[in-house]
């Protein structure tokens, strides 16, 4: 088959075969999902097909779902043929919100060849809609946003039979808002009621619960109540008794908590989740309580929760350590509980720890990596000292120098000219040939300088100061000394 070939899917529905998949060189052509194939065939001659692996598809769709469970939120499911469900509710804040949960999702599927889009809304329906309809490839809706953000777009969004689409779009009805301008109790008396519900399940009027898919083979403990519970209080107890419980279980296996997930199943049948992640195997019940309780505040029990379930959705072994002896040993201040309580409260990506690289080149010496990460085992350079801040890229200045060797005079900074009384180099630091041709030759004399009002600086001169080969021989600010 030519790689360049318009390629298709297709299965049966009913007795009539139709397209159950295209590529972009058919869609282009006017091919679409559930077109005849002997229409298709007719349209576009060259067209190569496949017969659809409908079983494969739905396989893999659920390996997607876990993927997700397991990487951004506790409560997923698939959402066949060609899509996945996520409830980010008490689970965002561990990736710095909404907007960056987004896209380090759609980013990690791209990475892996995958072509995703994805919508965030305060519905399931209306986050379907908009991730097949309106994202590019992401669309956050506003919050309490209601049916406007569906009005314009097509009827197909509300996930109609075909048939009703056709029938809708004989009679005017192209948009949503279309049959939103319209009187609700005539159109479901004309159309049906599955109509009226889809549009109640888009906008919020009526909740449109799902079942969460579960890891195979979970570590968990469950507890369901006689009577409804709400108030914080009683949530919280039945907390550190699940978490002692689960902590047992976790016990007899050898491993520690990695990611745990609280799901509070409510009497109207919709499920509200809080996860928590920690930096190291855990499985000390009185830390992963306070940690679960801290989140007790983003629990909405509605009109009650009847049963409760904390699964340890990662897990990792975790050995018994015997006490060390202070007679023998120096004792290793633990700051791991630390690092989980504010990880939980502002994202994991936003606590890290800065450490050396083996480069040269000052941007290129630091890495960012988890806080209870092991280091890289490099050491920082003791030769010439670095600035406590380092401009995220150097910043142009204007100078009076003496060329080659001497540091500037003067320089100006931001509009503000500053008079240089005291500098120490120059430290000379060369291209890293191996990452780029360019890097041949380049070179950067660094000067550690002192203005008239006390404030040291980091600069340097693109080039060694007199072949135009080695650099622009223009001046940067790079960093800021304390």
């Amino acid at each position: 088959m030519p790689a360049e070939a318009p390629l298709a899917l297709a299965g049966h529905e009913g007795s009539r075969r139709v397209l159950r998949a295209v590529d972009a060189a058919a869609h282009a052509a006017g091919l679409r999902l559930g077109m005849p194939v002997t229409r298709a065939q007719v349209l576009l001659p060259g067209l190569v097909l496949r017969d659809h692996d409908a079983a494969g598809d739905a396989a893999a769709l659920e390996r997607l779902a876990l993927w997700a469970l397991r990487s951004f939120a506790p409560v997923v499911a698939a959402d066949p043929p060609d899509g996945i469900v996520i409830d980010s509710t008490g689970a965002d804040h561990l990736h710095g919100g909404e907007e960056a949960m987004l896209a380090a999702l759609t980013g990690r599927l791209t990475a892996a060849g995958l072509r995703a889009r994805a919508a965030i809304a305060d519905t399931r329906g209306a986050a379907h809609a908009l991730a097949r309809h309106a994202a590019r490839p992401l669309f956050i809706a506003p919050p309490g946003h209601g049916a406007s953000v569906l009005a314009p777009l097509p009827l197909e969004a509300l996930r109609l039979p075909e048939a009703l689409s056709t029938e809708l779009r004989t009679l005017g009805f192209d948009r949503i808002g279309d049959l939103l301008a319209q009187p609700r109790a005539p159109l479901v008396l004309r159309f049906g009621a599955e109509l009226g519900l889809r549009i109640e399940q888009a906008s919020g009027e009526r909740p449109e619960p799902f079942e969460p898919l579960r890891s195979p083979d979970p570590v968990e403990a469950r507890r369901a109540f006689a009577e409804p519970i709400g108030a914080a209080e009683t949530i919280a107890r039945h907390i550190g008794r699940l978490v002692h419980r689960l902590c047992a279980l976790l016990e007899e296996r050898g491993l520690g908590a990695r990611r745990l997930d609280l799901l509070c199943q409510r009497v109207d049948n919709r499920v509200v989740a809080v996860r928590i992640g920690t930096a190291l195997p855990v499985r000390n019940a009185q830390r992963l309580t306070r940690l679960l309780c801290d989140r007790i505040e983003t629990i909405d029990p509605g009109f009650g929760i009847e049963a409760m379930t904390l699964t340890a959705t990662v897990a990792e072994p975790l050995a018994h350590r015997q006490a060390a002896s202070t007679l023998i040993e120096e004792e290793v201040s633990d700051i791991s509980d630390l690092v989980d309580t504010l990880a939980n409260r502002v994202g994991g990506r936003a606590i890290y720890r800065v450490v050396p690289v083996a480069s040269d080149v000052p941007e290129r010496a630091v890495c960012r990596i988890p806080a209870m990460a092991p280091g890289t085992g490099t050491t920082w350079p003791g030769d010439w000292p670095r600035p406590v801040r380092l401009l995220p890229r150097p910043e142009p200045i204007e100078t009076v120098a003496l060329l080659p060797d001497h540091p500037p005079v003067s320089f100006t900074w931001r509009g503000v000219r500053r008079r240089v009384t005291r500098a120490d180099g120059p430290e000379r630091i060369f291209g890293e040939w191996w990452k780029r041709d360019a890097e041949l030759a380049a070179v950067r004399d660094y000067f550690r300088v002192e203005d008239n009002a006390g404030e040291r600086y980091w600069i340097y001169r693109a080039g060694d100061g007199e072949d135009v080969a080695t650099g622009s021989h223009r001046w940067f600010l790079h960093g800021v000394f304390g």
